[in-house]
C-alpha cells in the first residue's frame, strides 16, 4: 500500500539530521507512521473545530490537538494574521512549499523611533464597590451613570445620592414572574385558609396543597404567608392552626421539593411549639366566660372545648419531628439545631409552661428515648427544684404544670414498657431518696404512684449527673 507523504521528503529530513541513506522499507514504513500522525492530528483538530461551531480549521485546531496528543506544539504560528506560502521547484514534479517570510528594509528598521518604554509594574489598593456602590475614580472607570446605583438588598441609598441618583429606583437583578392564574390560585388559597366560616373552603384549599404539583410554583409565597400569619396572630388559635395544617399539607405533597425551603419552614412551627402565650388570654375573653370556655377558646372561631394551646403545640412537634426525619439528611446539623433550641426553651424558668411543655414534647419526639436519657433525665433535678414545684403550687398556673407532668409521665411509661424485666426493684418505697436526687420529688412521687419499677431502675442506673 502506497502512502500519501511523499517518501523523498523522509529521505530530506533523513539527511538533515545526518542520516546519509536509509533503505526503502524504512522509507516506507516511515511515510506511512508519517500519513498515520497526520490523520490522528487532523481528526483531533477538528474536533475542536466542531466544538467551537465553526467550519473552518484553524491553527489554533492544530496546535489544541498537539496538546491533546502530548506532542510540542508549533511555535512561531497564529492564525490572527494569514500566511504567505511560497513554492519552489526541486526538479520535475517536485515542488516544495514553504513560508514566506517579510522582507523588512534594514535601512527603514534602523531610522525608525524607537518604541516607547513600558512603565515598571506597580501595585495598588483602590475600593472596587463601597456598600454595592462603585466609587468614580479612575481605576474605575464608567461611562453609564447607572452603575453607580446601590446594588442589592443591603446597598446604602445615601451613597448613590451623593452621586445625584437618590431619585432612581433600584429594580432587584432577579424577578420571579408569577403568572395570573397562580397569583389567582394563591388568593384564593389565603382567603379560604383563614376563613372562620366555611369549613368545606378550609378543607378544599388544604387538599389542593396537599396534592396538587402546580403548588411548587408557589411554595415560597406560601412559606411567607405562613411566617406572616404566625407572626402577627399570636392570640387567635384558629389562624395559628390553620398555619400549621398547611405546613403539614406541604410536607405531604411529593410533587414539591422542600429541601431549599426548610430554613424558612421551621421558624413559624418552632414558635407555634414553644410560644410563650398562644391564645386569647383571659383579659381578651368575654366577662362572662367560664373557665372551661378559656381552655377550650371559646372565642376566636372556636366552640368551647374543642381546641386549646396545647393541642397546637402537639401538632407543632409533630410537624418538627417529620421535618428533622425527612429532611435532615440534605440539611446538615437541622435535628441538632432544633433539639438545642427546645432544650433551651425547656430549661429558662422564665417561660411559662406552656412553653415548657411544648419543647419537652418536641425534644422527646425529635430525639426519642435516647434524647429522654442524654437530655432531659440530667435537668430534671433542677427543673423540679427551680421552676416545677412552684408552678404547681400555685392555682393559676396548675394546669399548665400538670400538663407537663403529664407529658413526663408518657416518657415515662414509654421508657417502663421498652425496659427488660428487673429484679430487687420490688419496694419503690426504700428508693424514693434516690429517686429524689435525680429527677425531684415530684416526679418521684409519679413514678411510685404507677409503680414503674423498670423505669425507675434506669433511671437509677443511667448516668443523669451534670
Amino acid at each position: 500500500m502506497s502512502s500519501v507523504w511523499n517518501p523523498d521528503n523522509v529521505r530530506d529530513v533523513a539527511e538533515s539530521v545526518g542520516i546519509a541513506s536509509l533503505a526503502d522499507n524504512v522509507v516506507d514504513e516511515l511515510a506511512r507512521d508519517v500519513d498515520f500522525r497526520l490523520a490522528q492530528v487532523l481528526e483531533e483538530a477538528l474536533k475542536f473545530m466542531r466544538h467551537g461551531k465553526r467550519t473552518t480549521l484553524s491553527t489554533q485546531d492544530i496546535s489544541n490537538a498537539l496538546k491533546v496528543l502530548n506532542v510540542e506544539p508549533l511555535y512561531g504560528y497564529e492564525s490572527t494574521r494569514p500566511l504567505r506560502f511560497g513554492e519552489a521547484s526541486l526538479g520535475p514534479g517536485q515542488p516544495l512549499y514553504y513560508v514566506e517570510d517579510e522582507e523588512v528594509d534594514f535601512e527603514k528598521l534602523i531610522n525608525a523611533p524607537l518604541p516607547k518604554v513600558p512603565r515598571e509594574i506597580t501595585f495598588t489598593a483602590h475600593w472596587l464597590a463601597v456598600e454595592g456602590v462603585q466609587p468614580s475614580i479612575p481605576q474605575n472607570p464608567t461611562t453609564n451613570s447607572a452603575d453607580l446605583l446601590p446594588k442589592g438588598p443591603n446597598a446604602n441609598p445615601h451613597l448613590a445620592a451623593a452621586n445625584g441618583l437618590d431619585n432612581v429606583n433600584v429594580k432587584p437583578l432577579v424577578k420571579h414572574v408569577l403568572s395570573k392564574e397562580s397569583q389567582e390560585l394563591f388568593n384564593k388559597l389565603s382567603g379560604a385558609l383563614t376563613d372562620e366560616t366555611n369549613i368545606e373552603w378550609q378543607n378544599a384549599a388544604l387538599a389542593a396543597i396537599r396534592t396538587e404539583p402546580g403548588i411548587h410554583q408557589l411554595t415560597t409565597y406560601l412559606l411567607s404567608f405562613i411566617a406572616e400569619k404566625v407572626t402577627h396572630n399570636m392570640k387567635n388559635l384558629f389562624v395559628l392552626n390553620q398555619m400549621m395544617k398547611a405546613t403539614e399539607a406541604l410536607l405531604d405533597n411529593r410533587a414539591i421539593y422542600l429541601d431549599p425551603y426548610v430554613a424558612y419552614m421551621v421558624p413559624p412551627v418552632l414558635t407555634c411549639c414553644t410560644g410563650k402565650n398562644l391564645g386569647p388570654t383571659a383579659q381578651q375573653a368575654p366577662s362572662n366566660a367560664s373557665s372551661e370556655t378559656l381552655n377550650g377558646n371559646g372565642v376566636n372561631g372556636y366552640s368551647p372545648g374543642s381546641f386549646d394551646h396545647f393541642n397546637l403545640r402537639d401538632d407543632a412537634a409533630s410537624i418538627l419531628s417529620r421535618i428533622c426525619q425527612k429532611h435532615s439528611a440534605s440539611n446538615q446539623g437541622l435535628k441538632s439545631r432544633i433539639a438545642r433550641t427546645c432544650l433551651k426553651q425547656f430549661m429558662d424558668v422564665g417561660k411559662t409552661a406552656g412553653c415548657h411543655y411544648g419543647a419537652l414534647r418536641a425534644l422527646i419526639s425529635i430525639t426519642g428515648s435516647e434524647g429522654l436519657k442524654m437530655l432531659i433525665l440530667p435537668n430534671l433535678k433542677m427543673y423540679n427544684d427551680d421552676f416545677l414545684a412552684a408552678k404547681l403550687a400555685d392555682e393559676s398556673t396548675r394546669r399548665d404544670a400538670e400538663k407537663v407532668v403529664e407529658l413526663l409521665a408518657g416518657a415515662f411509661n414509654h421508657l417502663n414498657s421498652r425496659q427488660p424485666q428487673t429484679h430487687g426493684m420490688d419496694n419503690l418505697e426504700a428508693e424514693r431518696e434516690r429517686l429524689n436526687e435525680k429527677i425531684g420529688d415530684v416526679l418521684t412521687d409519679l413514678l411510685i404512684k404507677k409503680n414503674w419499677t423498670k423505669a425507675a431502675q434506669f433511671i437509677l442506673q443511667a448516668d443523669v449527673s451534670i
